[in-house]
């Protein structure tokens, strides 16, 4: 790894927190520990990090509090929360908090270093991904700066900035189920509450626009009881 990937670790059970640091520094990672929310809120604000793991329980600031300033000015980066809090309540804040992913205590450490992992790879992928202006499906492209996406024989169909965006985050998920809570955090914000019903229809049209036979996609897959999954043929 020629540049390590940073990452801030908020945790103030002092044991875990230095075996949590030493396993991801062994897997190369560079780790900066704190034991509290006013630290990590102003580590955060002095560097530039590629993964943040919040302890939900800790003192000055709660994990839930800091990962919703962070959003504030940072909706890209992945955040992890460590909890000894399991309830399905919990974890819905944790997701309505901005949350990209959500482990309770006691965990395995390796389990750990494989979220850790994923969601790096996941956030490094969405970075490529930014930086291009366009992508193709079948014989039609999706410019994402403009909203506009460009038939076969030239013509313009406009998309709707949330059409875009549910879009990208499709594509960038490519062959991965996404969540409903994953679709609500990025591109609903969390500001309003699609029914099911809407994110459905969302599909429907991306369907309409992109599948050869809309009864049999290809491309725009439900996943029951999950989500959505886009497939492409791209190598």
């Amino acid at each position: 790894m020629s540049v390590k990937q940073r990452i801030l670790l908020m945790e103030d059970e002092e044991h875990l927190l230095e075996a949590i640091k030493l396993n991801l520094e062994m897997e190369g990672f560079f780790v900066r520990a704190v034991t509290d929310g006013k630290k990590a809120l102003k580590v955060y604000k002095e560097e530039k990090f590629n993964l943040i793991i919040l302890d939900v329980m800790v003192p000055e600031i709660d994990g839930f509090q800091v990962a919703e300033t962070i959003r504030l000015e940072n909706s890209e980066v992945p955040i992890m929360f460590l909890t000894a809090k399991n309830t399905s309540e919990d974890r819905i804040t944790g997701l309505k908090k901005g949350a990209d992913d959500y482990l309770t205590k006691p965990f395995n450490l390796e389990e750990l270093i494989l979220r850790v992992n994923n969601l790096i790879k996941r956030s490094a992928k969405g970075e490529e991904l930014k930086e291009i202006n366009s992508y193709k499906i079948g014989d039609k492209t999706i410019y994402f700066n403009s909203f506009e996406l460009k038939n076969e024989d030239g013509s313009i169909t406009p998309l709707t900035k949330k059409e875009t965006m549910l879009l990208k985050l499709l594509i960038e998920r490519k062959d991965e189920a996404v969540s409903r809570e994953q679709i609500l955090e990025t591109v609903w914000n969390y500001d309003v509450y699609p029914s099911t019903r809407t994110i459905d229809n969302f599909i429907l049209t991306f369907r309409k626009y992109f599948e050869p036979d809309q009864k049999n996609p290809i491309y725009f897959h439900s996943i029951r009881g999950v989500g959505y999954k886009f497939t492409d043929g791209h190598a």
